[in-house]
């Protein structure tokens, strides 16, 4: 019987070149610009059967190898990922994380996608930094709703002559983690002892996501570089503060930038702690007010080639989830995302509600994450465990996607 099955398997991944290329070729995955869609290297399952054995995480992956990985057939792409998220997590654990905007607008960058640059005319108005206090009552808040996590972002370029207000965010940092949340916040740029500062006072995570894929960044954004937000990730890094660095689906880009985005943060010296998923929001006013909303399946797909490449991670499904409905949702955490921002709002953008999700989890028989399962040494547990496993014994793919050009 096992010989019968493994011949039939043979055939269908015999399959001419030109078959495959004629019936995949109505099949379109890439985002908001597609690519034309062809078979551009032999078929391969190599890097794919690498991922869904892992029993740790690497850093060496190539863009060729995650390119194999995203390419899988979306059906089995997205079995394997549920699998091994199995491996380095628990699939019924969703980290709540709840995001306030502690200082609106008024940013110098001209980010395409940003409400709150002070280039674009999108009708936010600029404002002062929120007092500490009112920030921790919210903080409060939002953990009596579930939540473990609690993020600040401010919109800065970088944190250069701003004493005061880093005075106060570590007074910020403080009373979340008395609380007894995480803490993170996204401030722009920060520099070595600026980053030592924020670890002192206590802080979990650094957000600074690098937004796309290195090639596709300029295309983006022209006031900071690539480079530059990579020298603030390795800042953080150093001082000893988890990373959290993700990218926006829906800029433009092909889905080679997916694969190149991905790349980027696998090969850093060490996987970041999170990696968000955002789906842009289109806001009238910014360069990109007017897009078209990015696929469901190139979310799907991106999400599940994160699970499998950074299988240590946690993926946050961000920004244009409340867009999704519970279906697709679900399939997202079914695929390796597992945390979500939930609350009142995001920083400038709808966000879906505390009970809302809270509801939704137990339908699915889901639960809210408990801060001490998404701290790293959290992690290495998990690979440790992982390290005893025997290797998950996988079926090559039965065809190939249409391939992405990288």
């Amino acid at each position: 019987m096992v010989q019968r099955t493994l011949l039939r398997r043979s055939i269908r991944v015999s399959l001419p070149t030109k078959t495959r290329t004629h019936r995949q070729s109505r099949l379109r995955f890439s985002t908001v610009h597609d690519a034309p869609l062809e078979v551009s290297r032999p078929l391969s399952a190599s890097a794919f059967q690498d991922a869904v054995q892992a029993t740790a995480p690497r850093t060496n992956w190539t863009r060729e190898e995650i390119s194999d990985v995203y390419n899988t057939p979306l059906i089995e792409l997205s079995y394997a990922a549920a699998t091994v998220h199995r491996r380095f997590h628990n699939p019924a654990a969703i980290q709540m994380c709840t995001l306030i905007n502690i200082k609106t607008g008024g940013c110098s960058e001209d980010c395409s996608y940003c409400a709150q640059s002070s280039r674009h005319n999108t009708g936010l108005k600029a404002t002062k930094m929120v007092d500490v206090q009112s920030v921790l009552d919210a903080a409060r808040i939002a953990k009596e709703n579930g939540s473990s996590r609690f993020c600040m972002g401010a919109a800065w370029r970088d944190m250069r002559g701003r004493k005061t207000n880093l005075r106060n965010i570590k007074e910020m940092v403080k009373g979340v983690r008395a609380l007894g949340m995480e803490s993170c916040v996204t401030l722009g740029m920060i520099d070595a002892e600026q980053a030592k500062e924020l670890k002192d006072a206590g802080l979990t995570a650094y957000n600074h996501n690098v937004d796309t894929s290195r090639e596709h960044y300029p295309s983006v954004i022209t006031t900071r570089t690539y480079d530059e937000r990579l020298a603030t990730i390795k800042n953080v890094r150093e001082a000893g503060i988890n990373v959290c660095t993700g990218g926006i689906l829906g800029l433009g880009e092909k889905a080679k930038d997916h694969v190149g985005l991905i790349h980027t943060v696998a090969t850093m010296p060490s996987h970041p702690e999170s990696f968000p998923v955002n789906a842009l929001v289109p806001i009238k006013g910014t360069p990109l007010g007017e897009s078209k909303t990015v696929s469901f399946h190139s979310i799907l797909r991106t999400i599940a080639t994160a699970r499998l490449v950074l299988p240590a991670t946690i993926i946050r499904l961000a920004a244009g989830r409340n867009t999704m409905p519970e279906e697709k949702q679900m399939m997202c955490f079914m695929a390796g995302a597992n945390a979500v921002f939930t609350g009142e709002k995001m920083l400038t953008t709808a966000c879906n509600g505390w009970e809302e999700d809270k509801d939704m989890f137990e339908r699915w028989g889901m639960r809210p994450m408990e801060s001490h399962e998404t701290i790293q040494g959290q992690q290495k547990l998990h690979s440790k465990e992982a390290a005893n496993l025997p290797a998950m014994q996988t079926p090559e793919p039965t065809s190939k996607s249409a391939s992405v050009e990288v």
